[in-house]
């Protein structure tokens, strides 16, 4: 029993084992293939929707089987495992028998290695490699049956003379060009609007910029005139000062900031460039830091790697040779699985006629042990026997009845005799009793 038991755990051990395994080189696989390679199911999901869409799969095979239409990424996300495997089955002998190539209808109580087998064995006489194990196919979803699938859709596509046309696109009228005023730059004559419309709006009193400068441009011209004439200043400073200060609030000249002008985006730029030249100073350290720390542990784990490797060397020569037996017995399994589809429906007819020679058997037995017509032959010989006896009485009687008529028939002639016999002679009388004796 310890050594069952043993057994037993070195069987689940192993099968996780061979778990782990799969994921493990599923990894490796989709390493070797780039970042991309976890995402090639989802982009072959959605040709192959494609190409089923345009062998019409949903009138021809959906709606016979009163299936729903399938989305863009059903066979690349598990769901149901069971209602995906049945829809791939289905698919696949749909997009064979679409191919040319006769395939029965897989029902729901098929067994499914036998069903992969077929569809397996109808992709490799198409000329498509098959370099996974069919256990892959078994889930209902992931790239392998998306493979297949798209194999078997594009060989259907051949076999019905489907061939792929360049895309013809619709022609586009031109349209004229409007030339849009930039509002990148700021214009004198926009700026004297927008302080004209700003005028307008506030309740404060702002000076009039054009105004400003006509009177600036009178005085210029006036000054220029009488230059001689201005040969030092009469005006005090101090009140100039004031003057000056008392005018200075009503001198703004607001300008509107536009967010797309391109020189606000470019003081944009170099605040954010300074911010990030300062907070890289401070990360730089750190940076450094874990990149050093990253460096000793991607050290010490290729050296310990190296020891378990040197270490494990002869189990991984062990697991090698079991993963080559494990192919063998695999083999030898699809092929002897091929032969129990057949010896199951023998086994199917052979099993029909012995219910049928049984039924007929249990027939003949309940007529047999029947007690009734043995009593029905019984009642038959009762009633023979009592009509038997009745007969008996009514042949006496009618003996008896004849007997008594003879006697008296013969008792009324010998009456008769007499009577007619007295008157003759004496010599007659002895011949007649010689007669009636």
């Amino acid at each position: 029993m310890a050594e069952e038991s043993a057994g037993g755990g070195g069987v689940r051990r192993g099968a996780a084992a061979d778990r782990d395994r799969d994921r493990d080189d599923e990894g490796a696989m989709a390493t070797e293939r780039g970042p991309g390679a976890a995402y090639h199911m989802f982009v072959l999901m959605e040709d192959l929707l494609d190409k089923l869409k345009l062998l019409s799969y949903e009138e021809e095979a959906l709606r016979r089987h009163n299936m729903r239409p399938l989305s863009r990424h059903y066979f690349a996300l598990p769901t149901n495992p069971g209602e995906q495997f049945f829809m791939f089955c289905t698919l696949a002998a749909w997009l064979i028998t679409k191919a040319g190539h006769p395939f029965e209808q897989p029902q729901e109580y098929d067994d499914p290695n036998a069903i992969i087998s077929n569809v397996l064995s109808e992709l490799r006489s198409f000329g498509r490699p098959v370099d996974f194990p069919p256990s892959k196919l078994k889930a209902g979803c992931g790239e392998q049956v998306c493979y297949v699938l798209d194999c078997l859709a594009e060989e259907a596509l051949k076999y019905t003379g489907f061939s792929w046309k360049r895309p013809a696109y619709p022609t586009e009228e031109l349209e004229e060009e409007e030339i849009t005023e930039d509002d990148a730059e700021l214009t004198l004559n926009k700026l004297e609007e927008d302080v004209a419309e700003e005028e307008s709006d506030s309740e404060e009193d702002f000076i009039d910029l054009n105004v400003l400068k006509a009177q600036t441009y009178r005085s210029d011209m006036n000054d220029t005139a009488k230059q001689e004439e201005i040969l030092q200043s009469t005006t005090d400073a101090a009140e100039w000062n004031l003057e000056v200060e008392r005018v200075l609030p009503q001198l703004k000249v607001t300008v509107r900031t536009d967010n797309k002008d391109w020189r606000i985006h470019v003081d944009q730029m170099h605040q954010h460039k300074e911010g990030i030249e300062s907070s890289l100073k401070e990360t730089r350290g750190y940076l450094d830091k874990l990149h050093n720390e990253i460096s000793r542990t991607l050290e010490k784990i290729n050296s310990r790697e190296k020891y378990i490797n040197n270490q494990l060397e002869h189990l991984v020569q062990e697991y090698r040779s079991a993963q080559a037996l494990l192919s063998e017995a695999k083999e030898k399994y699809q092929e002897g699985s091929g032969g129990v589809t057949e010896r199951i429906r023998v086994l199917s007819e052979i099993t029909e006629v012995l219910e049928r020679v049984k039924q007929e058997t249990e027939e003949k037995g309940s007529s047999m042990t029947d007690g009734a017509p043995l009593v029905k032959i019984k009642q038959a010989l009762t009633k023979l026997k009592q009509e038997t006896v009745q007969m008996d009485i009514q042949i006496g009687v009618m003996e008896h009845t004849l007997l008594q008529s003879k006697l008296k028939e013969k008792s009324n002639m010998t009456r008769d005799m007499h009577a007619t016999m007295i008157p003759e002679a004496t010599d007659t009388q002895e011949p007649m009793l010689f007669k009636l004796s």
